[in-house]
């Protein structure tokens, strides 16, 4: 999946050239990244799954269901990973469970909510992402 960096600075944080994320579109992208929080220790910055505006039969939702859809996702884009995730060797025996720009699912509650303009962040612990998964549009997204 090609990615957009969006901050020089290291950490890098991405986001998928697609229309899924719940960021608002900007002139200015570059500014409105440096307000997402870098995430320190073993946390991931997770951006949730947005549905689209439409249903397959062509039906618009209402901006408060995109928003409680939203909310309610279990799915999410990785946009940054604090410096020690995956870093103990006995806890991950395999490497990391994820990447930055992987679609990754978690419990419905986890994580901190950091709202944004658009929607919302999750900050979650390295041990709280429960798969990873190609498509978020694969899984049925119910609130």
């Amino acid at each position: 999946m090609k990615t957009e960096t969006l901050l020089k600075s290291s950490p890098k944080i991405t986001l998928p050239k697609t229309e899924l994320v719940g960021i608002k579109k900007s002139k200015q992208i570059t500014k409105e990244s440096t307000k997402l929080p870098q995430p320190t220790g073993w946390r991931i910055l997770v951006l949730p799954f947005k549905m689209g505006e439409k249903t397959k039969g062509g039906i618009l939702m209402g901006q408060d269901t995109l928003e409680k859809q939203q909310v309610a996702s279990q799915c999410g884009n990785v946009l940054a990973m604090g410096p020690d995730c995956y870093q103990d060797k006995d806890r991950y025996k395999q490497g990391p469970w994820c990447k930055v720009g992987d679609w990754v699912m978690f419990a419905r509650y986890a994580g901190s909510r950091i709202k944004i303009e658009g929607g919302e962040v999750r900050l979650l612990n390295d041990d709280e992402i429960l798969a990873t998964i190609k498509n978020p549009e694969d899984i049925l997204h119910e609130y």
